[in-house]
């Protein structure tokens, strides 16, 4: 009979559904929710049974076979900080994710309804390395200033499971490697990994790292206080200048790179060096990072969908091929990367961890 692991991976307007076995996907969904259907729930919380029925119809509608289910596997949500790894749903988990205790995100639903099905179908729930995994060593915490920690936030997920995928195909082990990881997206997050753990993460939420399309990553600060002195800007304003209309969007009034690139080739050449710019400041954020592992770099790992730009990647392998092979790997895979967390623990290479509530 089939064996079948069922991932959920929630997001703010939409649910990503999968189901997989023997290492393949046997059916994949990208469920939208309008804004008119979400409308109707004042919280996200409040949105487990709606989008509970929408992964019911999915899973009747592709699994039509007699089948065994596994275990389901859930996005991780805002929870403490914790190490990587694949973490059985627990009492502790559900409680800190339904009273929102870290923040209300549409990922603290993945946990939930994990745990929900695996309820139905007599198995365990799982998450795989959610968004507040912190491996990050102590000296990597200290920001220059006292009272202000830096803090590890970034493509923990997407991160772990490209340079587990890439590493395995050149016969090397995760536990075992030192990379340079880059997710290079609307956001853009660099991490040193070593022996399995994120040691060092360049935070862009928090406007770290290179600017990207829409964040703006490091910024002269004297002259940021000055403009958020000058204009008066509040707390909201400045996390949105921050991560959400600085980098490209700012300069150009677009994040699409495909489309700045047409726009280059349709004779905009004077554009050209904003794209230059910001794989400038990825190679300065890379270099940075072979500096946190002592220059010893297996591979430097491209991924994220702006690794998808020829010129971009090329611009980056010459600037710091130099260090370390560059290996690309564009897009994510976060549901197959969700899904492998779990066969690890159920194949008994990895053990699953348990989460303990503050």
């Amino acid at each position: 009979m089939l064996e079948v692991v069922l991932v959920i991976n929630p997001g703010s307007t939409s649910t990503k559904v999968a189901l997989f076995a023997d290492g393949q996907v046997l059916a994949e969904q990208k469920i939208d929710h309008s804004s008119t259907e979400l409308s109707e729930f004042p919280g996200v919380i409040l949105q487990k049974d709606f989008r509970r029925q929408a992964i019911q119809t999915f899973i009747s509608t592709k699994l039509e076979q007699p089948f065994i289910m596994k275990a389901v596997v859930g996005r991780g949500g805002l929870l403490k900080p914790i190490p990587g790894g694949t973490y059985v749903v627990n009492q502790d988990m559900l409680n800190d994710l339904e009273t929102e205790k870290y923040n209300t995100h549409a990922s603290n639903l993945g946990a939930i309804l994990a745990a929900d099905f695996a309820k139905q179908y007599g198995v365990a729930a799982y998450i795989v390395d959610p968004v507040v995994t912190d491996e990050l060593q102590p000296v990597a915490r200290i920001s220059g200033l006292n009272g202000i920690e830096r803090r590890s936030v970034g493509h923990i997920l997407n991160q772990k499971a490209v340079a587990r995928t890439v590493l395995a195909k050149h016969g090397k082990k995760y536990e075992e490697s030192q990379v340079v990881v880059a997710h290079l997206g609307g956001g853009v997050s660099i991490g040193a990994h070593k022996l399995g753990r994120i040691i060092d993460l360049s935070n862009g939420l928090d406007g770290e790292g290179p600017y990207t399309p829409e964040r703006t990553g490091s910024l002269p600060l004297v002259s940021f206080a000055e403009k958020v002195v000058q204009e008066k800007l509040t707390l909201p304003e400045i996390k949105r200048m921050l991560a959400g209309i600085g980098g490209l969007k700012s300069y150009l009034n677009e994040i699409d790179i495909r489309a700045i690139e047409q726009r280059i080739a349709a004779g905009e050449e004077n554009i050209k060096i904003y794209l230059d710019g910001m794989s400038y400041q990825i190679n300065k954020e890379i270099a940075a990072m072979a500096a946190v592992l002592n220059g010893q770099v297996d591979l430097i790992i491209l991924t994220g969908g702006i690794s998808y730009s020829t010129y971009i990647v090329e611009a980056i392998e010459q600037g710091i091929g130099w260090i370390a092979p560059v290996e690309v790997l564009a897009g994510e895979m976060e549901m197959d990367a969700l899904y492998q967390g779990v066969v690890r623990v159920l194949s008994g290479t990895e053990q699953a961890k348990e989460y303990k509530s503050v």
